[in-house]
């Protein structure tokens, strides 16, 4: 099968395409080494603030997603930020194509860097004993949608591939 997820034009694009992006652990999470965010928050129309900024690094910095709890926790140490705060830029990152929300377990949401050309998309495993989200590598898992794009009369703009079982920490435990 063939992986056939197209991705809208985001405006940022060409920025992101410029930063360089890392597998930077054995599990295969992708965490941005190098992005300007002042820039790609320009690009998209957003004023770089100190808020929006940080919020941009504890995503990119991290190797797997992060709950907006987390991101809250993280910058509050080393900023006063108010939580709505960080929901509402959130929902800015998201508008804008900037970050994407993921579905986490359950009723919880968590947050990573939107695919481009550097950071393709790929999709994650969820430990159903401990609930770890984990990235897995780009190609791992093959989708092919075009059964579905024939059949679907809509347009497709995203595709979430989440992959549910019990992770090899929890798995030793047992």
């Amino acid at each position: 099968m063939a992986v056939m997820v197209r991705q809208p034009v985001r405006t940022a694009r060409s920025i992101l395409n410029r930063h360089r992006f890392e597998t930077s652990d054995p599990t295969g999470g992708i965490m941005c080494q190098r992005c300007n965010y002042a820039e790609l928050l320009g690009v998209s129309g957003l004023d770089p603030t100190p808020s929006r900024m940080r919020v941009l690094e504890v995503i990119g910095n991290n190797s797997s997603p992060v709950s907006a709890q987390d991101i809250f926790t993280t910058v509050s140490r080393t900023a006063a930020i108010h939580r709505v705060t960080v929901y509402r830029i959130l929902d800015m990152l998201v508008e804008k194509g900037l970050v994407e929300r993921l579905s986490g377990g359950g009723r919880s949401l968590v947050y990573g860097l939107a695919p481009n050309e550097h950071h393709p998309a790929h999709p994650h495993f969820h430990c159903r004993s401990c609930g770890a989200l984990q990235c897995l590598q780009p190609g791992s898992l093959k989708v092919d949608l075009r059964g579905i794009e024939r059949s679907f009369a809509g347009e497709i703009q995203g595709v979430e591939v989440r992959v549910d079982g019990i992770c090899k920490n929890c798995l030793k435990r047992a």
